[in-house]
């Protein structure tokens, strides 16, 4: 009996060592985690890189389509100032009045000048007519001293009436050298009050038009104060800029067609003449002028003008 049941237990043992080791050789048949020597795995959304394409523009700048304003100008245009102090006496002309180069334009006071440039032109005449009396009396006083010499020699005179003879030689050269100078300084003093005068008398620098005046009679003014605008009314000139993006299009030579509204149906011929070599960096722009081509009566300096380059 206790054999039999001896045997039923080791059964049972052997039974369940069995099961364990069955187990067992389950878990480890399972592969690992991470295995090193797998292929990575390919999503499969994942396509193949493709290289950039260039990108076009939609749509060709025309060049001839860009347009951008500026003035009217003239080739001779200046601000008449003031040279010196003096107090308005005349004016001559009015805005808008045609002038001719060297027209007078308004007059100052100069009688006070006046009396200055004939004072020196008195002293000045003074002071030649001496410098001829002395160089008479140098003449003289050398002829003399070539006698004294010559008698001195040949013992007729004594030294003391040689020396005499070579005193009255150096008093006149002196003299001679003292009015020469006078008359210089005069003459210097004469000039200065001349230019004085002149400067009086404010003229036209060029022929054109009067178009701003800032001047009234009996006005005091100074150097530097302005008081006429004269602008030349041909030839004229347009001054504009472009973009750097525009400017290879604006070239030496090329046509301009130029618009105002002023009057619209006015289409100005022009041709560019010059092109800044430089691009502003402050504004990103290039300074051009354009000559006007036989301007139209219409047009007057100052005037706002569209442009852009003739189709």
């Amino acid at each position: 009996m206790r054999t039999v049941c001896q045997q039923i237990v080791c059964t049972i043992l052997a039974t369940g060592a069995l099961a364990i080791w069955v187990l067992c050789a389950g878990c480890d048949s399972h592969p690992s985690a991470v295995d090193a020597s797998a292929a990575p795995v390919q999503p499969a959304s994942a396509q193949p890189s493709r290289s950039p394409q260039p990108i076009k523009p939609d749509v060709e700048r025309d060049p001839k389509s860009f347009a951008t304003n500026g003035p009217l100008v003239a080739e001779q245009q200046a601000d008449i100032s003031a040279e010196r102090n003096g107090r308005i006496e005349t004016v001559n002309v009015r805005i808008g009045d045609r002038v001719k180069k060297g027209q007078v334009l308004a007059q100052l006071d100069d009688r006070e000048v006046q009396a200055t440039c004939a004072a020196h032109k008195a002293h000045m005449q003074s002071a030649l007519a001496q410098l001829h009396e002395w160089q008479a009396e140098q003449s003289t006083a050398e002829a003399d001293l070539r006698r004294a010499t010559a008698m001195r020699d040949a013992k007729i005179i004594s030294e003391e009436n040689w020396e005499h003879a070579k005193y009255r030689v150096d008093e006149t050269i002196a003299e001679v050298a003292r009015y020469r100078e006078e008359a210089a300084a005069a003459e210097a003093n004469l000039n200065l009050a001349n230019v004085q005068l002149a400067q009086s008398r404010i003229t036209a620098p060029f022929g054109g038009v009067v178009g701003r005046i800032s001047v009234r009679l009996a006005q005091q003014v100074k150097p530097g104060d302005v008081l006429f605008w004269v602008t030349a009314e041909s030839p004229l000139q347009v001054l504009f800029t472009v973009p750097e993006i525009e400017m290879a299009a604006f070239t030496t030579g090329k046509p301009l067609e130029l618009t105002t509204a002023d009057y619209p149906n006015l289409h100005q011929a022009a041709r560019i003449s010059r092109v800044s070599p430089v691009v502003d960096p402050a504004s990103g722009s290039v300074q051009i002028v354009g000559a006007v081509v036989h301007p139209s009566s219409l047009l007057k300096p100052g005037m706002t003008m569209q442009v852009r380059l003739a189709r």
